[in-house]
């Protein structure tokens, strides 16, 4: 692969979503559209963060539908897949599709379908993982913006000692 290749996840949604706990939680306290609409925005953050583009697939085989369907939220793909397709099935296609010209990692717990993308050029990250590099992302974040609020510049910090003087003076007369 040279410098110039561009990095891809697939995630697979419900797996995921039955991984993590604030996401599993979720489907128990509210619904499942909610727990999906949680791990999007999540992926988004993440997308942004690193640079890495992001497709989430969900199954959509309880689904009546003959087509599949795509969107982009925030600038992730969402896939739902058309009736009777799995979102393991998408994803190997996908895997297979590019991964010998981009770097594509799985994000799944499924045993199999990790063996199965692997054979096909893609890595693997189980669900675990990559909740660990998700909030391994989120807290570097919290502290660089803690160090950036510490870090604030005022007035007094930047004009030349003389004026500040000559300013402290005039406050004190």
């Amino acid at each position: 692969m040279d410098s110039k290749t561009r990095e891809f996840l697939l995630v697979d949604g419900y797996n995921i979503i039955n991984a993590w706990p604030e996401l599993s939680e979720e489907v128990k306290k509210v619904d499942l559209s909610s727990a999906r609409d949680k791990l999007i925005d999540i992926m988004a953050d993440y997308s942004a963060s690193t640079g890495i583009i992001v497709i989430v697939v969900f199954d959509a085989h309880h689904v009546d539908k003959n087509t599949r369907t795509n969107y982009i939220i925030n600038g992730v793909e969402v896939v739902y897949t058309k009736e009777g397709e799995t979102a393991d099935h998408y994803i190997e296609r996908i895997a297979d599709a590019i991964a010998r010209e981009e770097k594509v990692r799985v994000a799944t717990s499924d045993w199999i379908e990790q063996q199965i993308v692997m054979g096909r050029g893609a890595w693997r990250i189980s669900a675990r993982e990559l909740y660990e590099e998700v909030r391994g992302i989120i807290e570097k974040r919290r502290v660089m913006e803690k160090n950036k609020a510490k870090k604030r510049e005022t007035l007094a910090d930047i004009i030349d000692p003389g004026l500040k003087e000559l300013l402290e003076k005039y406050i004190e007369d």
